[in-house]
């Protein structure tokens, strides 16, 4: 059986396990404070072209949106996203569990608008009601959508005019930054939001997220806040020896890039076959509709994530390619797909 389940099912890229393997003897001191971490540091700033910013290696993505946005909000204050935003649904009312409200938006596309969140706010008035102060967007959004320029910037600025705190779950950032369709760069983010994570666990890696602290006011002792909550880690050097491997030329972007091309390849083949989708996404991700007895027939060969139904006879799945994924293993799924309809 192949998995297109997610794109975490295999380890790690091999130049990243030949990494960890050469600098395994090497003595270093913990916590983040070895060479490897802090050439990695070095190195995103160089790549973003910018030296101002704060940059916190750790292991994972709720972790790192758990103790980001607690971080960033004082006790009354809450956090907006998108109802299908990976805050809201997949991580076991981890930003809840901290003291902080997560207020979800239905949204059409898995994207927040200024206008969005501006209802929320004018639902939100005084202080009978928790404050909302952070915006949580994800790049690319859960449902495989991107967040182009122009939106980016329209909502950029509506944050700070009405100062809020503008975040961004990076987790498939790689691949939202890779897609086609896609007109942002990642020196762009720093100016355009005040915190995000490029996600390396989703794309390589064997753990790993980079997160990135670009406005002032929430850099002050982050670490303490790592500490706390159990993310400064020993053995740092785990972390900064992949991200280092990652950024030394274009391998993040390579690897994306791939992951990429084999959704492309499902999406227009299974579009040929007049299959329709539950969204219109650009990465990784793609969400056919298909009849439930075929989705029967398909597990037999294929793990993969059922979605939601969308009417008796039909439901939606999920079908995410990675760094890893083959081409012939794609060819065969679509081989089988056909002789099954």
């Amino acid at each position: 059986m192949y998995s297109f389940k997610n794109d975490y099912s295999e380890g790690a890229h091999p130049r990243i396990l030949n990494a960890l393997i050469e600098s395994n003897l090497v003595q270093e001191d913990g916590y983040g404070e070895d060479q490897f971490s802090q050439k990695a540091v070095e190195l995103l700033k160089e790549r973003m072209g910018r030296t101002d910013v704060d940059i916190h290696l750790l292991s994972g993505g709720t972790q790192t949106n758990l103790i980001a946005i607690s971080a960033f909000l004082r006790p009354h204050e809450a956090a907006m996203a998108a109802s299908t935003g990976h805050i809201l649904g997949h991580e076991t009312g981890a930003i809840e569990a901290t003291g902080h409200k997560v207020l979800s938006i239905e949204t059409v596309n898995g994207k927040l608008t200024p206008s969005d969140v501006q209802a929320v706010l004018d639902g939100h008035p005084d202080e009978h009601m928790v404050k909302p102060k952070l915006v949580y967007i994800s790049n690319s959004t859960e449902i495989g959508s991107i967040y182009n320029q122009s939106e980016l910037v329209q909502l950029s600025e509506f944050c700070k005019k009405n100062h809020l705190i503008l975040y961004m779950d990076g987790a498939r950032l790689g691949s939202a930054l890779c897609s086609t369709e896609n007109d942002l760069q990642l020196s762009d983010l720093p100016t355009l939001v005040d915190a995000f994570y490029i996600g390396g666990t989703k794309n390589g890696a064997l753990i790993g997220e980079a997160l990135v602290i670009c406005k002032d006011s929430l850099k002050e002792d982050f670490r303490y806040h790592m500490k706390q909550k159990g993310a400064l880690l020993a053995k740092g050097r785990l972390l900064g020896t992949q991200f280092l491997e990652l950024f030394r030329d274009n391998l993040f972007f390579d690897l994306a890039a791939h992951a990429n091309k084999m959704a492309t390849i499902l999406r227009d083949e299974i579009s040929k076959a007049n299959i329709p989708f539950l969204t219109h996404s650009p990465t990784n991700q793609i969400f056919p509709i298909l009849p439930n007895a075929l989705i029967t027939e398909l597990e037999k060969h294929y793990a993969f994530h059922f979605w939601e139904k969308v009417d008796t006879d039909h439901s939606a799945i999920r079908l995410v390619t990675s760094w890893a994924t083959k081409e012939e293993e794609v060819t065969a799924f679509l081989e089988n797909l056909k002789k099954l309809m």
